[in-house]
């Protein structure tokens, strides 16, 4: 059993405390934009990260490098509009603030390209978390963002069908990693991106 490296871990919490929190609060604020109070009422429209972090989904981003937070609730019954769509944008709101914050990170690293090697490897944790947890719940298995993206897109006679895996969600996700499919799809894609957003900034992360 290889040793916990507690050096990387602590240059690795700043980056899961931002992208977490801000992906949850993200969440928030797009359901109360459309109108729904729900996630304020109970006190997560916030960037409080004590507020978001669940401690299974915090324990598996240290030691498999993805993980998640505790899910912002919203009821679609009071959106503005369409509700189907409503949910769509919700859903969206939160691995797209991981997207963002990668790229403000890597514009950051190009404009100031700090002389310091902690910082460094803060900014550099920061950029690839982020990437990671954007990609992690882009994947359309339930419970992750990435279903009920993919059920808002769908037309609304299959919509159900993504509604309908969610009790199963959890068991879905841990068979795949038992399995190694997420060694399969989710690096390659998370590299992919980096490589994108290094490619657009002009600097390699």
């Amino acid at each position: 059993m290889q040793p916990i490296d507690v050096e990387g871990m602590l240059y690795l919490i700043p980056a899961m405390l931002i992208g977490l929190t801000f992906h949850e609060f993200a969440h928030a604020f797009a359901a109360y934009k459309l109108g729904d109070p729900t996630a304020k009422n109970m006190g997560r429209l916030t960037v409080n990260p004590l507020k978001h972090l669940d401690v299974v989904g915090t324990l598996f981003l240290l030691v498999f490098r993805f993980g998640w937070a505790k899910p912002v609730p919203f009821n679609p019954l009071h959106f503005k509009g369409d509700r189907q769509r409503g949910i769509l944008l919700v859903s969206l709101a939160g691995p797209a603030s991981n997207l963002l914050i990668a790229i403000v990170t890597a514009f950051i690293w190009k404009f100031t390209v700090p002389q310091s090697d902690i910082i460094n490897r803060i900014i550099g944790n920061i950029f690839y978390i982020n990437v990671i947890l954007a990609v992690f719940n882009f994947i359309p298995v339930p419970p992750l963002d990435g279903s009920k993206i993919l059920a808002g897109i769908l037309p609304r006679k299959y919509s159900h069908i993504m509604y309908n895996l969610e009790k199963y969600g959890f068991l879905i996700l841990i068979l795949l990693l038992v399995f190694g499919i997420f060694d399969l799809i989710l690096w390659p894609l998370v590299d992919f991106v980096r490589f994108i957003i290094s490619a657009i900034v002009g600097i390699r992360l």
